[in-house]
């Protein structure tokens, strides 16, 4: 397997674990701290069991690293996950702002006094009748 589509596919699972809202909530649970899964259970409803599942999914995204001290096995939020979905979305935002930038830049060259657009003039003719 190649490094893009390896990336593409561990883009889809990070995306797809982040779709649920319990994961959604650990992650920023775990942005202030690394948490055992009994402290991340705290706050929801829902069995030991399926909060660890959750965790395995965020695991199994490359989204939380899991390490062993003594008794206790800490959660850690992984950053680099976090970072490889954030530089995706600034790909395709930078890009879309370039068109905006562009847009208005079309839009202000074409304010200029004396100058109207011709679908302004139409509609103004309209609401005058």
């Amino acid at each position: 397997m190649d490094d893009e589509t390896d990336g593409d596919e561990r883009l889809d699972r990070a995306f797809m674990a982040l779709a649920d809202p319990i994961r959604r909530r650990i992650i920023a649970r775990l942005s202030r701290d690394a948490a055992t899964v009994n402290e991340l259970a705290e706050p929801f409803t829902i069995s030991l069991q399926a909060v660890s599942k959750h965790i395995q999914v965020l695991e199994q995204a490359g989204l939380v690293t899991r390490t062993r001290d003594a008794q206790r096995r800490p959660v850690h939020l992984n950053a680099a996950g976090l970072e490889r979905m954030t530089s995706w979305i600034d790909r395709y935002r930078l890009a879309r702002e370039q068109q905006y930038r562009t847009l208005d830049a079309l839009l202000g060259a074409g304010a200029s006094p004396g100058l109207e657009h011709p679908a302004a003039s139409e509609s103004e003719e309209e609401v005058e009748k």
